[in-house]
C-alpha cells in the first residue's frame, strides 16, 4: 500500500511538472569593449568610469583584443603597458567589475582584426594565423599561453576571432556588365583567398576543440567570432563547432565600406538582401548560413555595428542619394572625435543629422538629408548632395536606435541567443546625442526584454 501511494505521489508530481510552463532562455546581449579606445585623446577616450555603464545592460563584455605573437605562437596582450600591470592594468581593472557585477562574464578575445604587423616587411609577411594552424606545437603553446591570461587576468573565457582572409570585394555590375563578368568568370573562375582553406577549416577546428578540453575543467567559455568578410563556409565546419564553442557572435556588417569599395556607396549591412546586389551582403544570409548547417540557434548571436561608413560625394554622384552610389571617394571628412577615414561614430553621425544647432548651417556644416526605411529590410541613410562647386558631398550608411531594434527584433523572432554589439566605443557611451548614455546599447537591450 506505502509503496502505491509512493508511486501515485510520482506519477502526480511528473504530471504537475509537465504542465509548467517552461521559460525561454534569456537572450544574451555581447558587448565588444576595444582598449584601444582607453588611449584615444578627446571626446573618443573611453576610460573605465565610461565602460562601467554598459555592464548595466550587457550579459557578456568581450575585452578586446590580444594578439599571438609571430614565431612562438604565444597569446599576447597587444599592448603590455596597459593591460598586464597586475595592480593597475587594464585587464584586472575590467575583470573586476564583476564583483559590482556578478552576472556579467568578461571575456578575453584574440585577433579582431587589431593584430596588425607594421614596417616595410609586413605586407610580405605569411598570415601568421594560418602558420598556427599548420603547427601542432604552435597550437598547443597558443592554447597553454591563452589559458595563462585567462586565469591570471581573471576572465570568463577566450574569444576567438580569428583573422582569417577576407573576401575580395565584390563590384555592382549592370545586367550587360553582369553577363559579359560571368562569360569572364567562365574562364578564369573566381579568386581563391586561401587555396588551402579546406585544410584550415579542419585545423581551426582541432585548435577551438583543443582550446575547449584544456579550458573544460574551469568552466572557462569559449566563443568564436566571424569577422566581417570572412566566408564561413569555407573557414568554419559549422555543425562540427557546436561541440567546442558555447555561442558564434556574426559580424554581420561592412558589407560595403569606403576603404573596400571606393568607387561605389552603399547600405553597409542590410537586414535581408537588396535588389540587383550579391544575396550574400545581407544579415539574413550569414545567419541563415548557419542555421542551415546545423547550427543551434539558440548559440547564434547577430552582430550589429555602432558606426557609419562614409563617402564623399562628388558634382558626378548625382542629387538623389538612392544607393548604389557610384562616382564617389574615400575621401569623406574624418569624424572629429573618432579620426579615422571612414568611419563614424553613432554619435557623429547623429550630430550630422538635423538638429536645432544645424538647422541653419551651411556648405561643410549643412545637415545631412535622413532616409528613412520603411520596409525595415535594408537600412537607413543620409547625405548632402555636393555643391555647385563639387564640394561638402557626403554619403552615410549607419546604425542607429530603432534600425539596431529592428535587427534585435528579427533575432528573437528566429529564436536566437541574442545580439552582438560592435562596440561600445562607436555608441554615443557619453550621452552627448540625446542626452542618456549608450542609447543604441539601450535600445537593443529593451528590445531583448520586450
Amino acid at each position: 500500500m506505502q509503496f502505491s501511494i509512493v508511486i501515485l505521489a510520482s506519477l502526480l508530481a511528473c504530471t504537475w511538472a509537465g504542465n509548467v510552463p517552461t521559460q525561454p532562455a534569456p537572450k544574451q546581449l555581447v558587448c565588444y569593449y576595444d582598449s584601444a579606445s582607453f588611449v584615444k585623446e578627446g571626446l573618443a577616450k573611453m576610460v573605465v568610469d565610461d565602460l562601467e555603464p554598459s555592464f548595466q545592460f550587457c550579459t557578456y563584455i568581450i575585452y578586446g583584443y590580444a594578439g599571438i605573437e609571430r614565431d612562438s605562437f604565444k597569446a599576447m596582450s597587444l599592448n603590455q603597458n596597459l593591460d598586464l600591470d597586475l595592480g593597475k592594468g587594464l585587464y584586472r581593472t575590467v575583470t573586476r567589475l564583476k564583483r559590482k557585477y556578478p552576472n556579467v562574464k568578461v571575456m578575453l578575445s584574440v585577433g579582431g582584426d587589431r593584430d596588425i604587423e607594421t614596417g616595410e616587411d609586413a605586407k610580405d609577411l605569411p598570415n601568421k594565423y594560418l602558420e598556427l594552424l599548420e603547427n601542432p606545437i604552435g597550437r598547443q603553446r597558443f592554447i597553454n599561453t591563452v589559458y595563462a591570461l585567462v586565469k591570471t587576468y581573471g576572465f570568463d573565457g577566450v574569444d576567438m576571432a580569428y583573422q582569417f582572409p577576407k573576401n575580395k570585394p565584390k563590384k555592382v555590375h549592370s545586367g550587360l556588365g553582369g553577363f559579359w563578368k560571368g562569360i569572364k568568370k567562365t574562364f578564369t573562375g573566381d579568386f581563391d583567398v586561401d587555396p588551402d582553406s579546406e585544410m584550415h577549416k579542419e585545423q581551426f577546428t582541432a585548435l577551438m576543440r583543443e582550446l575547449k578540453n584544456e579550458l573544460r575543467p574551469d568552466n572557462y567559455l569559449v566563443s568564436a567570432t566571424v569577422l566581417p568578410n570572412v566566408n564561413s563556409s569555407k573557414f568554419f565546419d559549422v555543425p562540427a563547432l557546436n561541440s567546442y564553442v558555447d555561442f558564434v557572435n556574426l559580424a554581420a556588417f561592412d558589407f560595403y565600406t569606403p576603404e573596400r569599395n571606393p568607387k561605389v556607396a552603399d547600405i553597409a549591412a542590410p537586414l535581408y538582401p537588396l535588389a540587383d546586389r550579391d544575396p550574400a551582403f545581407s544579415v539574413d544570409s550569414v545567419v541563415q548560413h548557419w542555421l542551415r548547417n546545423g547550427f543551434p540557434s539558440t548559440k547564434i548571436n547577430v552582430g550589429i555595428s555602432t558606426y557609419g561608413r562614409p563617402w564623399k560625394m562628388t558634382d558626378d554622384s548625382g542629387d538623389s542619394g538612392v544607393p548604389p552610389i557610384s562616382k564617389v571617394e574615400n575621401e569623406a571628412p574624418k569624424g572629429e572625435n573618432t579620426q579615422i577615414q571612414g568611419l563614424y561614430s553613432w554619435q557623429e553621425v547623429c550630430q550630422m543629422l538635423p538638429n536645432a544647432n544645424n538647422m541653419y548651417a551651411k556648405g561643410a556644416n549643412a545637415p545631412l538629408k535622413k532616409v528613412l526605411d520603411p520596409s525595415k529590410r535594408s537600412g537607413v541613410y543620409a547625405f548632402r548632395a555636393a555643391d555647385k562647386k563639387g564640394d561638402h558631398g557626403v554619403w552615410v550608411s549607419y546604425e542607429d536606435p530603432d534600425t539596431a531594434a529592428e535587427k534585435t527584433a528579427y533575432s528573437k523572432n528566429l529564436n536566437l541567443g541574442g545580439v552582438a554589439l560592435f562596440d561600445l566605443e562607436y555608441d554615443d557611451f557619453r550621452g552627448l546625442c540625446v542626452g542618456e548614455k549608450y542609447p543604441i546599447l539601450r535600445a537593443i537591450k529593451y528590445r531583448l526584454l520586450n
